[in-house]
């Protein structure tokens, strides 16, 4: 075992304690693959797609690599339908439909499904057993666990906070993901509306590190080998890169997501928001988070029915070639980004991990 290996990345196989995120939206198969191939861990995000969708994705992945890789799922409260919040978020957003000759949505839908209520995830999974599948935003309940365990998958979940970690580990989940503030992407807090601490990466990897017994997953603004080194040092047994691996050209962002985490443009900083989604969410500021952040803002339609009307309003002003509107997640970091290619960009942190 090399000087960084853990029970972790022993029991999963890995070479390197580096695990790609999987930020749904940016993740792909051929991402997935070239991590897994480099020796660390793949990920599929596959909480905005049903489940023969994610089957296809699990199956393209293995035709492009033998190692293991992450599914990672969205354990969310399902949203409540609430016919006044929805129709002043339409109104207050059509204005800007207008901008670009579109109207906005006669109405929002929760364009997808938790996988605490979806049992066609759970079956294709239990069809499939990925080696490692992940929670965000909660747990599911025990037997959805219980089934998992017994189809083989290791079980990891994001934690916040202590009291997060501890009922992930009173759940009987093998690992836990301290996501710091830091984090691009979903804050994975279990109840946005709670007290929300704000532990930043560091603080919440070794407090976990030293409270639980548990493997720890570092995550939230790491972007190189010495932001690695130092969770390794304070505890975590990996770290998990998101915003680093979304500017590789095998990632599915496009071209103006590319420039904002490539060209150092002061301009470009990143707001925790929840007017893309409507769930707490690390991106870069525009014109969709400013509207969010406006005192006249409207309060919010559940998640992920916010997400309706965002994604309508950016294909609105993508096809008159405005990014004004996208959801660009991207962690405090995002400057280090580098732009490589997955498996250059693995090889590149074992290096630094080990200088």
């Amino acid at each position: 075992m090399t000087k960084t290996a853990t029970p972790l990345t022993a029991r999963l196989g890995l070479s390197h304690p580096i695990i790609q995120a999987p930020m749904a939206g940016t993740t792909t198969p051929a991402l997935a693959a070239a991590v897994s191939n480099a020796g660390a861990l793949g990920s599929l995000g596959v909480a905005a797609m049903h489940a023969d969708a994610a089957r296809e994705a699990i199956k393209q992945t293995r035709t492009l690599t033998q190692g293991a890789f992450n599914i990672n799922l969205f354990c969310h409260k399902p949203a409540q339908a609430d016919a006044r919040r929805e129709r002043a978020w339409i109104d207050y957003l059509a204005p800007s439909f207008a901008e670009f000759g579109a109207q906005p949505p006669a109405q929002l839908r929760e364009i997808y499904a938790s996988f605490m209520v979806d049992d066609d995830m759970l079956h294709m999974l239990l069809d499939e057993r990925p080696a490692v599948v992940s929670f965000h935003f909660g747990l599911p309940d025990a037997k959805r666990i219980a089934a998992l365990h017994a189809a083989g998958c290791y079980l990891m979940a994001t934690a916040t906070s202590l009291d997060e970690a501890r009922r992930i580990e009173a759940a009987g989940i093998d690992a836990i993901v301290a996501q710091g503030i830091e984090a691009g992407g979903h804050r994975g807090i279990f109840d946005p509306d709670g007290p929300d601490e704000q532990l930043g990466t560091l603080a919440l990897t070794r407090l976990l590190s030293t409270r639980l017994s548990l493997p720890v997953i570092a995550a939230g603004g790491i972007m190189d080998g010495a932001g690695i080194a130092a969770a390794l040092t304070l505890g975590a047994q990996a770290a998990q890169l998101g915003t680093a691996f979304v500017s590789c050209p095998e990632s599915n962002a496009d071209a103006a997501y590319r420039q904002a985490l490539l060209v150092q443009d002061d301009a470009h900083v990143t707001v925790m928001t929840r007017s893309i989604s409507g769930r707490p969410a690390r991106g870069f500021a525009n014109r969709l988070t400013a509207l969010g952040a406006a005192p006249e803002c409207p309060v919010l339609p559940d998640y992920p029915v916010v997400y309706d009307a965002g994604k309508a309003l950016h294909a609105a002003a993508k096809a008159r070639g405005s990014a004004d509107f996208a959801a660009q997640w991207a962690g405090q970091g995002f400057r280090l980004s580098r732009g490589l290619p997955a498996a250059d960009l693995v090889r590149t942190l074992r290096a630094e991990i080990d200088a």
